[in-house]
């Protein structure tokens, strides 16, 4: 059996019967292809079927030894566990080299969180005197209003704009489609981007019903709204690590923390779990333990 055919099938699997995004396959496929490089240096000529625990637990030494994070060390664990799996379903191998394989213990880590203040900092400081500022504004005030994922915001359509019901619809995570409650001030900034800036654009044809777009006319990228908002977070002095997901993460702990309930917000948020959702109320704990810590006069 070739590693080649394998990950062929694989890769099929993952798209067809798991409906996985390309960007979550192409995570799968790295993993993968970081276990054949390390085998081939290290054991020449070893196709799938002949891999053993030994075999894995070297590689995991191999990347440990490299300064790997444990987070990254258990994502990649868990897409070589997926893959002998998917083999063993598969009736290619008799059995499972991955059953003994452990991850690495790790924390869970809760997300960084900008407060009101700072998010109103960072979005008053657009510059509207620029011809995309409208567009930015926008894009900000719906990151913040509505808890979207970059990869959704980039790829929401005019036609899912449902303004008079006070509502968007979002295309999430493996084409999976919810509708999200839209605030009054996005509606506004959103309306005043379409009647101005896109108006003005030469739009391509593959991107007439993309809602944000760049200069060409064309949809923005991820790399770009990544740029957009480390740019002004740098411009209002503001000294956190940002990224667009830090939105969603404050758009979510604004919410627990005003009492909004939790399976609400795991809808709007659009997690398949639960479980997800429930970092946020230990974000929020931990919240007001650091506010009773700086303000309580016993502290």
């Amino acid at each position: 059996m070739k590693w080649e055919d394998s990950k062929k099938g694989f890769e099929t699997f993952l798209r067809l019967e798991k409906s996985l995004s390309q960007n979550s396959i192409a995570a799968y496929i790295n993993d993968i292809n970081k276990l054949m490089a390390f085998l081939d240096e290290n054991f020449k000529k070893l196709t799938p079927e002949k891999v053993r625990i030994v075999h894995l637990r070297g590689f995991i030494e191999y990347i440990n030894d490299r300064g790997v994070s444990p987070r990254t060390q258990a994502r990649t664990i868990s897409g070589i566990k997926s893959f002998f799996k998917y083999l063993l379903m598969e009736g290619k191998i008799n059995s499972d080299p991955t059953s003994l394989l452990e991850s690495p213990k790790i924390g869970r880590k809760l997300p960084d969180v900008l407060t009101m203040e700072e998010i109103d900092l960072i979005i008053d400081g657009v510059d509207l005197a620029k011809p995309e500022g409208q567009r930015n504004k926008a894009m900000l005030e719906t990151l913040y209003s509505c808890g979207l994922r970059v990869s959704e915001l980039v790829n929401l359509k005019v036609t899912n704009l449902f303004f008079d019901q006070g509502f968007i619809k979002v295309e999430g995570k493996s084409e999976k489609e919810r509708l999200v409650p839209v605030s009054s001030k996005a509606i506004e900034e959103i309306t005043r981007y379409l009647q101005g800036y896109r108006r003005s654009l030469k739009i391509g044809a593959d991107s007439e019903n993309v809602l944000f777009l760049n200069r060409r006319g064309k949809k923005l990228s991820r790399v770009m709204i990544f740029t957009i908002i480390k740019n002004l977070a740098e411009k209002v002095g503001l000294n956190k690590k940002i990224s667009p997901h830090t939105f969603r993460h404050s758009f979510a702990t604004h919410l627990i923390s005003g009492g909004a309930d939790l399976r609400a917000v795991q809808e709007m948020l659009g997690h398949e779990s639960i479980l997800t959702t429930e970092i946020y109320t230990h974000l929020d704990r931990d919240y007001l333990k650091n506010t009773i810590t700086h303000f309580h006069p016993r502290a």
